[in-house]
């Protein structure tokens, strides 16, 4: 990273302690700033105030799903930047394309590998690697 260069923020959106841990050790060690929500409900009031470059965000999620989220962000056009990356226990290809048609930018499946997911993440923060 360029000296001087804003540390990209990530939003996990997890209400799976172990997952998010998993995620929070992975975006640590890639240098990333982050922060959690554990409920639908908390996650569209977050991503306004804090603007993060991406959003991990599982589908199934206490009170808001994940494609309702998906959804709000896209709807605020002062989030247009935001990326999205969703992530389901339930990877079908029905899901995945009801993510990508509510405006997902990505879609990964759990129990994911953490280099594909990192490999992911850095694809939609547009680094190399």
């Amino acid at each position: 990273m360029a000296d001087g260069a804003r540390k990209r923020r990530i939003l996990v959106v997890e209400d799976e302690d172990n997952i998010a841990i998993a995620l929070d050790y992975l975006i640590t060690r890639e240098g990333y700033e982050h922060d959690r929500v554990a409920s639908g409900a908390e996650a569209l009031g977050r991503i306004r105030s804090t603007h993060p470059d991406l959003v991990l965000l599982d589908v199934m999620l206490p009170e808001v799903s994940g494609y309702e989220i998906c959804q709000g962000v896209r709807l605020d056009p002062t989030l247009a930047h935001v990326k999205i990356l969703m992530m389901t226990a339930r990877g079908s290809a029905i899901e995945r394309k009801k993510g990508l048609a509510l405006g997902a930018d990505g879609f990964i499946s759990k129990p994911f590998e953490l280099k594909a997911l990192r490999e992911e993440v850095r694809r939609l923060l547009g680094e190399g690697g």
